[in-house]
């Protein structure tokens, strides 16, 4: 009898802890510098030729003119300088089934909202083919935390750390009807033909060098449409990848997340609402780092085994390294 009942006390743990609400460490903003892929700031190209050289291919916009011009004060009016270009781990993303759940702030305020958690499957259709996300982006200057190249031109985070964005109070993001309000032109790519097209970015995505022409594409995550935070169901850390991935572009079609890449951004960034997938690149870091970055799209067999907890689970965050080219000198 003693045996039978410490079963079911045992069970009883594992369950409450199976469907505990935002498990998080409080040591995530120290663990994020410790566990952050240094090697994906490369390849550095300097006067468009590869300085440094990295584990991953650059963004095909990539400055390759030796020489650059910007504009500048009186009485010189043109500066004339150098093109640079790096990957900045300069934001954030918290992908989080509990909502208020600060994943990469280490915080729980998931017990403001008990209305608010991400689903697998859509309440009123019972389709168990999608699967729901809240996400939060933060300023996060990587940087100028630990005091590198603080005085660079080059270095376009220098505001400090900051909560840019949450999913929670914007109304857009868990109506895909409503969603499409920002996206009008969902109706266009959200059929089979253009689907089909999503292959050639799905491929081109395992070498982390997906299509930026498809932009209505995320690879092997499926179609871009709607910018909200559901997505097609395959396993829940490429589904909280597709959703960063998903509040990515959304961000660029709200003015918030602007272009630092290629060479309309050489002498600053604009906005620009059509995003270019391969200026981003993704590093999982809660609830357990992956060592390196992944392009938009990339297949989650490469990435995902092991990488969610059984207890406390389904709440992420990503380091989202973001091209940068520059005028520098």
């Amino acid at each position: 009898m003693k045996k039978v009942l410490g079963v079911f006390v045992f069970l009883a743990l594992i369950a409450q802890l199976a469907f505990g609400m935002c498990s998080v460490n409080p040591t995530q903003i120290l663990k994020t510098l410790a566990d952050m892929c240094w090697n994906c700031i490369f390849p550095i190209n300097i006067a468009g030729i590869p300085a440094i050289k990295g584990s991953m291919p650059d963004s095909p916009a990539a400055v390759r003119s030796p020489i650059c011009t910007c504009p500048f004060p009186p009485p010189l009016f043109i500066r004339i300088g150098i093109p640079v270009g790096y990957f900045e781990p300069s934001r954030s993303i918290d992908v989080n089934k509990d909502a208020f759940c600060f994943a990469g702030l280490g915080i729980n305020f998931s017990g403001l909202s008990s209305t608010q958690k991400g689903t697998k499957g859509d309440a009123n259709t019972k389709d168990k083919t999608r699967t729901f996300f809240n996400a939060h982006y933060y300023i996060y200057p990587v940087f100028q935390l630990v005091g590198m190249f603080v005085d660079s031109m080059c270095v376009r985070s220098t505001k400090g750390f900051d909560i840019a964005y949450m999913t929670e109070i914007d109304p857009l993001w868990n109506d895909d009807a409503l969603g499409a309000l920002i996206n009008p032109e969902a109706l266009l790519f959200g059929n089979p033909i253009t689907n089909m097209a999503c292959i050639a970015d799905s491929v081109a995505s395992q070498a982390n060098r997906p299509l930026d022409p498809l932009f209505w594409c995320k690879g092997s995550w499926g179609n871009a449409y709607p910018l909200t935070g559901s997505t097609n169901t395959k396993n829940y850390v490429e589904d909280s990848a597709s959703v960063a991935s998903s509040l990515i572009y959304k961000l660029h079609r709200q003015f918030v997340l602007w272009n630092s890449a290629s060479k309309s951004a050489l002498c600053g960034e604009h906005p620009l609402p059509i995003w270019m997938k391969s200026a981003y690149r993704l590093q999982l870091l809660f609830p357990k780092a992956h060592p390196t970055a992944m392009g938009i799209g990339q297949t989650g067999i490469i990435w995902t085994p092991n990488k969610n907890l059984p207890a406390g689970g389904d709440n992420f965050n990503y380091l989202l390294f973001k091209k940068v080219d520059c005028c520098a000198f």
